[in-house]
């Protein structure tokens, strides 16, 4: 018996990258997975196809968390098709370079109504539909944080943000039994960061020569970790902030 049997989990962002990779772990687990895509329906579809193929329980739900009115829905489709929501991994984001001078109000815009304010009001949302027994909340972080690269000052404030509000929901949703934590990678090597040229850059180079077990991540390294938050094992366990990065510093 899976880590997760019995329990109904929202990924959002699971068409691919990191949130591919929980969604499908969550799967082999147990989990009934809900998977959330924005755009991307076919890569939405492989993910559910992988986890049903091996006796999993999956569903696609579209749904853009940058948009507040497109939030509900996402939740109300997940408990008509499994009756409760136990698990929300925050995953879905957005992120792109640029210097102070190239920052408008546009790429705040874009950065901060996903990475914080779809966060915030997809975990309003979610919990509305968690069991008396409370639940799990995972907010996908970044190290990005710690290592306060140039030329990301918005999109590393938007994790500022994250990991300050894991921490508070913590404290605040601890009474109704519901854990908040959070999973902050390192480089991860998904079609987002090769899109965006990270794969084979400097800045890959750079990190993998600062950490001790030199080379970036893929998304089956963090997958594990979600498993371990949204599982009994983490009963426990709340407002943390797991750092995953090989030892990045």
């Amino acid at each position: 018996m899976g880590k997760l049997q019995g329990k109904v989990a929202v990924v959002t962002g699971a068409s691919k990258g990191i949130g591919a990779g929980i969604a499908k772990q969550f799967g082999a687990e147990g989990a009934s997975v809900v998977v959330n895509y924005s755009s991307s329906r076919e890569g939405a579809d492989r993910v559910v196809s992988e986890i049903t193929s091996k006796g999993g329980k999956a569903i696609a739900v579209q749904s853009d968390l940058s948009k507040p009115s497109e939030i509900g829905k996402l939740f109300v489709q997940a408990k008509k098709a499994f009756g409760k929501i136990d698990v929300l991994v925050n995953n879905a984001g957005v992120y792109a370079f640029g210097t102070l001078e190239e920052i408008t109000e546009e790429h705040y815009r874009k950065h901060f109504d996903l990475n914080v304010l779809g966060l915030v009001l997809a975990t309003q949302e979610a919990v509305k539909h968690f069991p008396a027994e409370g639940g799990s909340v995972i907010n996908i972080s970044s190290t990005a944080t710690s290592l306060t690269p140039p030329n990301m000052a918005i999109y590393t404030g938007t994790k500022g943000a994250v990991d300050a509000i894991t921490r508070t929901l913590a404290r605040e949703l601890g009474p109704r039994k519901i854990r908040v934590n959070a999973i902050n990678p390192g480089l991860v090597v998904t079609e987002g960061a090769q899109s965006a040229g990270m794969d084979q850059s400097e800045i890959r180079s750079y990190i993998e020569s600062i950490t001790p077990l030199g080379r970036v991540g893929l998304p089956e390294d963090i997958a594990p970790a979600a498993v371990f938050f949204a599982s009994d094992d983490a009963a426990w366990i709340t407002g943390e902030t797991l750092r995953i990065a090989g030892g990045a510093r």
